[in-house]
């Protein structure tokens, strides 16, 4: 009877065991799934809290005026058909792009040379038509969203933003002026940004004639812009825009190749514009000597079309088919001064050349300044909304070649 007892004694405690080892089991595991659910929302809110948005400038619209934390929303918004959204690092300020699905940028993509085509990133040949902005430190109301989305509406898709380095410009002003130089310049990528758009960041030299009379300050400023900008595939690098009255190519060429590791540091397939002698004219001498160890090297044409007819077109020509790159980072259908009557026959010229070659351009100049080549004319003070009373003689006439 004892032994009895003492088996059962023995089986109950076995049976005491295993029920606090299930039971403590299952605790276990109803702390490991609590623990799982909390991380899975944990997570969820970092990715859906934060959301800024950078982009500045007058007129602008931004896609979220401020910061806005969701602390209870766990679940991600579906992605609208119509727009893909960028995330940038913009030299760690978090900025967002959004980009029209059916924007140049959202349907080419990177822009790459094929040779001396300009090609998309599916390797199609393309052709930017754009606008240059004047000198954004005279007009900077023009460098908002909303007038580049008049310009987009016309059918550009790139703007040019024309820093002067002398008269006042970025090399001759205070430090001050300088960050407000670089803020716009900012504005302007932003905004291109979010339409979708190309953007030149242009260092225009003009009556500074020779880029080496300011090649440290061109160091520094192409490797800030490259760094903040390393991350945005439709920006440009435009780094002397006519040297004249004294350097000659390989003057010329020796200060580009200063510039160009500077960029390539930060952005290395970027498209990269160099300016050539004589108001960027001499484009036959960088075809017989043009830099090498590099890709994605332009060079810039300007041309204004009463001034400069059929012997610049066949210079051009010549150029691209002895294999350069050829860009016209600006031009104008006036006289050289940018002022004058316009040359209807002769620009229509150059814009059917221009074609042939699958040559891109950008038409001087988006502001209301009392001159021929303003797009604008002199009495609208409007930024936005333009209606044909509103352009110049110059403005109709480029609308309706970027509609044809």
């Amino acid at each position: 009877m004892g032994k009895v007892r003492k088996r059962i004694l023995t089986v109950v405690g076995i049976l005491t065991v295993i029920v606090l080892c299930v039971a403590c089991a299952k605790k276990s595991d109803a702390e490991k799934s609590d623990a799982m659910v909390r991380t899975e929302t944990d997570s969820k809110e970092d990715q859906n809290g934060t959301t800024t948005n950078v982009t500045e400038g007058q007129g602008s619209t931004t896609a979220q005026e401020e910061t806005t934390t969701q602390e209870t929303t766990t679940q991600e918004k579906p992605a609208d058909k119509e727009t893909e959204t960028t995330t940038t690092d913009n030299g760690g300020k978090g900025a967002v792009a959004v980009i029209d699905g059916d924007s140049p940028y959202a349907l080419h993509g990177k822009l790459q040379l094929d040779g001396t085509t300009l090609t998309d990133e599916h390797g199609e040949a393309y052709q930017i038509k754009g606008v240059s902005t004047h000198g954004i430190g005279w007009f900077p109301q023009y460098v908002n969203q909303d007038t580049f989305a008049d310009l987009k509406s016309w059918g550009a898709d790139a703007v040019r933003l024309a820093m002067y380095t002398a008269e006042g410009g970025y090399c001759e002003g205070s430090d001050d002026n300088k960050e407000k130089l670089k803020q716009l310049i900012d504005t302007g990528v932003q905004a291109a940004t979010k339409l979708g758009m190309y953007v030149i960041i242009d260092w225009h030299v003009l009556n500074d004639h020779d880029p080496w009379n300011y090649a440290d300050d061109a160091e520094k400023f192409f490797a800030e812009m490259s760094d903040k900008y390393k991350d945005y595939g439709n920006v440009i690098y435009e780094i002397c825009n006519e040297p004249n009255s004294g350097p000659d190519w390989n003057s010329v060429k020796s200060y580009a190749e200063k510039i160009i590791p500077v960029i390539r540091e930060n952005a290395p397939d970027a498209i990269i514009i160099v300016g050539t002698p004589t108001w960027s004219q001499d484009i036959d001498k960088a075809a017989q000597n043009p830099i090498t160890g590099y890709e994605n090297i332009m060079y810039a044409l300007h041309f204004y079309a009463d001034t400069h007819r059929d012997y610049l077109r066949e210079r051009m020509e010549a150029a691209i088919d002895a294999g350069l790159p050829v860009i016209v980072s600006e031009f104008g259908i006036c006289d050289a001064s940018g002022n004058g009557a316009n040359n209807y026959d002769e620009g229509n010229k150059w814009i059917e050349a221009m074609d042939n070659y699958n040559v891109s351009y950008f038409i001087w100049n988006l502001s209301n300044k009392a001159e021929t080549s303003a797009l604008i004319s002199s009495g609208c003070s409007k930024l936005s909304g333009f209606e044909d009373g509103d352009l110049s003689d110059s403005g109709k006439w480029y609308k309706d070649i970027l509609n044809k």
